[in-house]
């Protein structure tokens, strides 16, 4: 009996320790959208403290009139209940700003982008990579 109760604590606490909750550095870093074409990079906002930025840093339209690199496309002011809140995406498709919310979890991130109220939004679902792609390349 001991040792089934032993045996149900460990895989518990596996469990739980694998399940741990996102955290605010989670959405940090280079998301491919699922497209495949671009690359956003969220960061700490340089000109606000404590908020979360996503520039664009790759566009397969680098160089041509529907390039979109250097386009701050999420700028969101605080982070609560495992997601970014309280501030804007962007949609550069159709050019219009939208309330926002930016969830990561592991190698995936979320962008739900709404007018009025979060569960009539739209989400765009991106993929984390280590790496931008060689070509064509956003110019500074």
């Amino acid at each position: 009996m001991k040792t089934l109760t032993r045996l149900i604590t460990v895989v518990c606490w596996s469990l739980a320790v694998s399940a741990q909750a996102a955290g605010p550095d989670d959405a940090k870093g280079l998301w491919m959208t699922a497209e495949n074409d671009a690359v956003i990079r969220f960061a700490p906002c340089a000109e606000l403290p404590g908020a979360l930025c996503g520039t664009i840093v790759w566009d397969k339209d680098a160089g041509t009139p529907a390039d979109t690199c250097g386009v701050r496309i999420a700028q969101l002011a605080r982070y609560d209940k495992e997601a970014w809140r309280d501030g804007w995406v962007y949609d550069p498709r159709d050019d219009k700003k939208y309330k926002g919310v930016v969830r990561a979890q592991a190698d995936e991130l979320r962008i739900r982008a709404f007018v009025g109220v979060e569960i009539l939004g739209q989400t765009e679902q991106l993929k984390r990579v280590a790496t931008l792609p060689t070509a064509p390349v956003c110019k500074p």
